[in-house]
This record gives structure tokens, C-alpha cells and sequence, in this order.
């Protein structure tokens, strides 16, 4: 591991809290590895970038997928799994989560999650694409992600847990040999602490989300601007499968200049029986799959943009008229009032949708113990990448994944003595920094990343990308080198220099991989190659922030750390 020994361009830190552990971030992820941590008795706190209910948990509308149902078993979770993660899946990953996952259910119900229950007391299940049993466990209908959160954040507040709202993390501190020592951070608002500080730590937990916003519409947040891969591949971690971004087939459609956060239309629609049509009300899912618009997100993505494509349009429709209303209020509330907020009634009229980014497969490279490179620094939920989800995510295992690996996590922390090390950071000066970009500079890397990196890609798109991105970097670059001046250090151009960085790894990854393979589409390269493919691309930042690229030699991930270093 090489510690490129960059750090955003901000001031020194003017406070500091001391912990045995702090967790990044407040989704499902977080929360569960900061209860865990602290019930293993160690020091926590938690740092989360909004408030603590506002990351991308709370927007998860289907569910959260496991083998709980009658007939079901871990082994046909398994199989859905590989069959989309479409051959670039670690098998051991996803053995562990479809394993511990039904468990790991049951405890998030201990801690207060309620969800919807059947006519006789048993958890009430549906199915979404690429399952062929009934095992997305719901709550609220289709505010699932609401409830969870709900109930984390009320065990997080029970417990007293030390938190830090509306918190951007910065950069990882470092001791002298290269270990975890904690993070810097910029807390804006009033509040206990204000302005740049640090939390010192031993081990520190990434659990950030995603990166969604280095696309112009996504079903992300605004606050998913990739800040915890940024910052690792900072650190020096390495990050793998970032070219596999899933674009959900179902956003709701509010026009071709949309941009921000989309409103979702979940799968589980699809999985109670509404159908793809286009203008004319063909079902034209029927024979490209044998589950039609319940196949795999990436299939019924590229279903629809082509189908957009045949016909010059700007978008298909879902139909589900044939609900009613009682169906629509009692089961989909959420998405009934936002198409209504919309001016859509899905009750008398087809819903119009299109792709969108919405879920990063790829991320910060860990080990079955959410271990990155970086000793002393975990990752787990949307901003790792744990081998579960391959070339492309079953729908509703991302809230699984965020549940198995942060439990995996803190019992590797708690077990491996890792928090009693005190940490000594390196004084931030000592280390190089990153100059910052403007704030307008987010809606230019949004408009070359959808334009050139989006659902459908080439060589020429994606090289005209790289070279668009290539020269914003140099001009931040210059502007730093050569006049020793930068944007102003603050939040927007904190995220936006976040976004270019994680833009210019997804692009190399996307332009190095010559193939066709699950949510990575290349149109000069339809079909996929497991001869020169069927392995992982990783990429870490060298010290003059160029990037190293390599791949792996099979789907399996090599280990995180030597063996030296593992306690």
C-alpha cells in the first residue's frame, strides 16, 4: 500500500474528539456499525454529512432481500445473485451475505424495524427483477428505508451515542507508518463544534453511500457526491468495479432537461405485476427475457434505451391502471404521491419513465471483513466494494450487504484488539494539498459524465470524457502549481473536487474495460468476454494524482492487507 500523502486543499484543524471508533456516514451501514461497536464496548462516534435520517437509506423504497420465506433457502438467494451479478461476483462474498443475511434481518427487527406483516403474522413478502422467489421483506408499503432508518437512528439516540450532524469528512489521518488515525471534517453550521476539526481514531468506518450525483439525474441525494472514495483513494486505498454504475429502469421521467434527484419508481411495482410499455402499449420486455420486466435491472435498462432508441423517444411508460386505487394507496403511498406531486395519476394513467443513475456496484476494495487497504480503514454499504454484487446489484441486496458486512465489521474491530492502539496522526501539513475546484464545476463533470458515461457507452464517448475531465483536473492543477491559488476551501468545492476524482477512476475503469457486461454497456463492444474479462479492474491515486490501474487475476479479490498488518 502506497499512502499518496494528498489531502484537500482546507485549514488545519481548530478542534478534535477522541474515539475508539468513528463511523462516516448514517445509513443503514453506519448505524449498524456504530450499535454494534458500541455494544462491543468500544468508544464510538458517529459523523454523518446531513442530519442523521437524511442519507440514501431512507429513500430505499422496494426492501431488503433475504431467504426468510416458506421453501426459500440461502443456496437460491446465492444463485440470483451470481446469475446477475453476471459472472464477476466473489461466490464466498455472497455466500456470507445470503448466509448471515436472514439473522441479520432478525435482528434489525430487535432493534424496532417494523415491517409489513401477512394475514398471518409472518412477514409479508414480494419479488422484484431478478429474484424468482417472493423474499423482499417491505415496510410501509414502499417506505422500507424510512423504517429502518427510523429505527436506528431512535437505538443510536437511545444509547446516548456521540453524533456529528451535518459534517463533511475531508481526508484520513495517518500515523507514521501508515495506519488509521482518525479523520479531518468540516462541520458547518452551529453547533457544539464548528469548522474544520478531527476526530481521532484508530479505526475508522466508511459507510458514505454513494456517488450518484457525478451524473446530471439520479435517484441519489445531493449529498452522494463520492466522498468516501475520494477520500480513500487519497489515503491511498485501492477501489475496484467502479465502472458498474446500475441505472434503475424506472425513474419517474419529469423531462429531458431533469436534473438532481429523481423520483424512483420501485421494482417492487414491477414485482406486483405492473408492465413496461411503449407509446402504443406493446409490452416489449415480453421475449427478451424469460422474467420480462422482472429480469435483472441491468437487462430491463437496456430493454428500455433501446426501445427508446427504435423509436425516438424520451422515455417508455409503466403500467399498473389495473391496481386500483385501494392497491396503490395501501401498497405504494410513497410513489402515488410523488407521481401526483408530478401531475400523474398512476391510478388512471401509465407512468412515464427512463434509466437513471442510481446505485454504485463498485467502490472502495474490502475483504470479507470490510478491511480496505488502508490498515485501519473499513468500508461497508454502497461506498465498498465487498464482491457481492459483480457487474451488477440484485435488486434489494444492497440494504443486506449495508447489515451483514457493518456486523462483520465491528466484530473484527472489537475481536482483533485493533482499538487499543492510540493513534499519533501526522500533522495535516505535512501532507501535499489537493487543489479545489470551483462550484460550477459539479454541473460540468454531471454534464461530461451523462453525455459520455452513462447507460450507453463507446470508446468515443468515453475518451472524450477522459479528455473533458482530463482538463479540469490540469487547470485545478495549474491554478495551484503555478499561482498557488485555489477555489475557496467550503462544501461545494470540497464535492465538487470529490466528483472529479471518482469521475476520472469510473471513466479509465469503463474505457479499460472492452466489453459488454451487466450494467457496463458498451455499445462498440456488445458482447461480453469472460476470456480477457471475467476479472476485476482496480484502481488506486499515485502521489502526483495520476492513476494506477490493474486487474486482478479472477473474480476473486486478493487479500486487503499482508498478513503482517491484519491485527
Amino acid at each position: 500500500m502506497t499512502d499518496t500523502g494528498i489531502r484537500l486543499y482546507a485549514p488545519a484543524p481548530g478542534w478534535s474528539i477522541d474515539a475508539d471508533v468513528v463511523v462516516v456516514g448514517s445509513g443503514v451501514a453506519g448505524l449498524t456499525a456504530a450499535l454494534r461497536c458500541e455494544a462491543a464496548g468500544l468508544t464510538t462516534v458517529v459523523v454523518t454529512k446531513a442530519h442523521l435520517d437524511d442519507g440514501s437509506t431512507r429513500w430505499a423504497q422496494g426492501g431488503i432481500a433475504a431467504a426468510l420465506g416458506e421453501g426459500d433457502t440461502p443456496e437460491q438467494h446465492l444463485d440470483d445473485t451470481l446469475v446477475a451479478g453476471a459472472g464477476l461476483c466473489d461466490e464466498e462474498a455472497v455466500r456470507i451475505l445470503v448466509t448471515e443475511g436472514p439473522d441479520a434481518v432478525r435482528r434489525l427487527i430487535a432493534t424496532g424495524a417494523q415491517f409489513d406483516e401477512s394475514g398471518d403474522g409472518g412477514l409479508e413478502l414480494t419479488r422484484e427483477g431478478g429474484h424468482h422467489r417472493r423474499r423482499i421483506a417491505h415496510a410501509g408499503g414502499d417506505a422500507t428505508g424510512a423504517e429502518i432508518s427510523r429505527a436506528l437512528v431512535e437505538a443510536v439516540r437511545a444509547r446516548g451515542m456521540r453524533t456529528v450532524e451535518n459534517a463533511l469528512v475531508l481526508d484520513l489521518l495517518t500515523d507514521a507508518e501508515g495506519r488509521t488515525a482518525g479523520v479531518t471534517l468540516h462541520v458547518m453550521g452551529e453547533g457544539q463544534h464548528d469548522g474544520v476539526g478531527a476526530v481521532h481514531a484508530p479505526a475508522v468506518v466508511l459507510a458514505t453511500g454513494g456517488m450518484g450525483q457525478v451524473f446530471s439525474a439520479t435517484t441519489n441525494p445531493a449529498v452522494s457526491t463520492g466522498d468516501g472514495v475520494a477520500l480513500a483513494l487519497r489515503a491511498g486505498a485501492e477501489v475496484s468495479d467502479l465502472e458498474f454504475v446500475q441505472f434503475h429502469p424506472t425513474v419517474l421521467f419529469l423531462g429531458p432537461d431533469a436534473e438532481g434527484q429523481q423520483p424512483l419508481v420501485s421494482e417492487a411495482v414491477r414485482g406486483e405485476g405492473a408492465h413496461l410499455v411503449d407509446a402504443d402499449g406493446v409490452r416489449f420486455m415480453l421475449g427478451q427475457h424469460e422474467l420480462a420486466e422482472l429480469a435483472p435491472r441491468d437487462v430491463v435498462a437496456k430493454g428500455i434505451v433501446r426501445r427508446m432508441l427504435d423509436q425516438d423517444a424520451e422515455h417508455m411508460y409503466l403500467d399498473a391502471r389495473h391496481f386500483g386505487a385501494e392497491m396503490w394507496e395501501n401498497r405504494f403511498p410513497t410513489i402515488l404521491a410523488a407521481c401526483r406531486a408530478h401531475g400523474i395519476d398512476p391510478v388512471t394513467q401509465p407512468v412515464p419513465v427512463a434509466p437513471a443513475a442510481h446505485y454504485a456496484s463498485g467502490g472502495v476494495r474490502t475483504d470479507s471483513r470490510g478491511r480496505t487497504t488502508v490498515p485501519g480503514l473499513y468500508a461497508c454499504g454502497e461506498v465498498a466494494c465487498t464482491g457481492v454484487h459483480g457487474a451488477n446489484r440484485l435488486a434489494s441486496n444492497s440494504l443486506l450487504e449495508g447489515l451483514v458486512y457493518a456486523e462483520r465489521i465491528a466484530a473484527d474491530i472489537a475481536s482483533t484488539g485493533l482499538h487499543a492502539r492510540v493513534p499519533r496522526p501526522l500533522p495535516t501539513a505535512e501532507r501535499p494539498a489537493h487543489p479545489l475546484l470551483p462550484p460550477e464545476a459539479r454541473f460540468a463533470i454531471q454534464r461530461i459524465m451523462t453525455r459520455g458515461a452513462g447507460v450507453l457507452r463507446s470508446e468515443a464517448s468515453l475518451a472524450e470524457a477522459a479528455d473533458r475531465l482530463h482538463r479540469l483536473h490540469a487547470d485545478a492543477r495549474y491554478a495551484l502549481d503555478e499561482n498557488g491559488k485555489t477555489a475557496e476551501p467550503g462544501v461545494d468545492t470540497w464535492e465538487a473536487t470529490n466528483l472529479l476524482c471518482v469521475a476520472r477512476v469510473l471513466v479509465e475503469a469503463a474505457r479499460r474495460r472492452e466489453e459488454t457486461r451487466g450494467c457496463h454497456w458498451r455499445e462498440d463492444r456488445p458482447e461480453r468476454d469472460d476470456t480477457a474479462w471475467r476479472r476485476h479492474i482496480v484502481v488506486r491515486l499515485n502521489p502526483d494524482r495520476s492513476l494506477a490501474v490493474r486487474t486482478t487475476d479472477t473474480t476473486d479479490f486478493p487479500p486487503t492487507l499482508p498478513q503482517a498488518q491484519e491485527q
